[in-house]
């Protein structure tokens, strides 16, 4: 996918670019199943407490794989964005599936993900996200909320808030009289690229209704940690034609090797800011 001159403007101005219908329907359809009934992703899922009284549900694993979850993180499309927002060759740091389950599901305290990154050798801000919407994202369900050009503030002290690593909430506030507020709301298959350094955050799940995501972490190789970390240092990406998603089935984490998943005891990010 190519983006226009506008798109990328509207990357590096705003922080952030929606596409719409990156995954096809029957692709999204097979994410969704598959990682719903995968045992194994469900075994190395774990819980942050969001300080209010919810809990958010994720697994993360660092190396994409020949599942159906790597095809996609190794897929043109999904890939080419990042590198053409990024402005070169990228790595995969990481992946995670969000699970937001109906009513219970928890918020994400307001952060910016290099505010933790930055802790990993990391140099500069030189990182993407694309959030890919499995569910629905709605304002009932606790899509995402963006602080538009909030990437321009440069890096924020972050401190914990429950189990996350949150943005100073005072500092937020100010911003928030400055900058507008996005609720960002997504279609199954709509992918959200946004930047290391954009607030971000999202509500309780209280609705009726489940809000799944798969976010795929892209560093670019020009950005190759100094120093090795619980993410991985540069990796040659192999991207697959974007044919290869459906081709790959609903093959899932059976088979994978452990090495592949973030341990939680690992996860060095959030105990260095609670340590500092």
């Amino acid at each position: 996918m190519k983006l226009t001159p506008e798109q990328l403007q509207q990357y590096n101005g705003d922080g952030f670019i929606l596409l719409k219908g990156i995954l096809k329907p029957d692709e999204v359809a097979m994410l969704s199943r598959t990682a719903r009934e995968d045992r194994i992703l469900d075994q190395h899922s774990f819980g942050k407490a969001d300080g209010e009284g919810g809990t958010v549900r994720l697994s993360l694993w660092n190396h994409p794989t020949d599942t159906i979850y790597g095809t996609i993180a190794r897929s043109e499309s999904i890939v080419g964005v990042a590198e053409q927002v990024l402005g070169g060759e990228v790595y995969h740091y990481h992946s995670k599936m969000i699970m937001k389950d109906a009513r219970v599901g928890g918020a994400w305290a307001w952060h910016q993900d290099y505010g933790y990154w930055y802790q990993n050798g990391v140099l500069f801000p030189l990182l993407t996200s694309a959030f890919i919407a499995v569910d629905p994202a709605t304002r009932e369900n606790g899509c995402m909320q963006v602080i538009k050009g909030s990437h321009n503030l440069g890096r924020i002290e972050h401190i914990l808030t429950g189990d996350q690593a949150g943005a100073d909430v005072a500092r937020v506030e100010e911003i928030l009289k400055v900058l507008p507020l996005v609720y960002v709301e997504m279609d199954p298959g709509d992918v959200l690229y946004f930047h290391a350094n954009l607030l971000h955050r999202s509500d309780q799940n209280k609705s009726d209704n489940p809000r799944w995501s798969m976010i795929c972490c892209y560093n670019a190789v020009r950005n190759n940690p100094y120093e090795e970390s619980h993410h991985p240092r540069y990796t040659p990406l192999n991207k697959v034609p974007d044919s290869a998603i459906l081709a790959a089935g609903s093959k899932r984490f059976a088979d994978s090797d452990e090495s592949v998943w973030l341990d939680t005891k690992d996860d060095v990010s959030a105990k260095s800011l609670q340590d500092a």
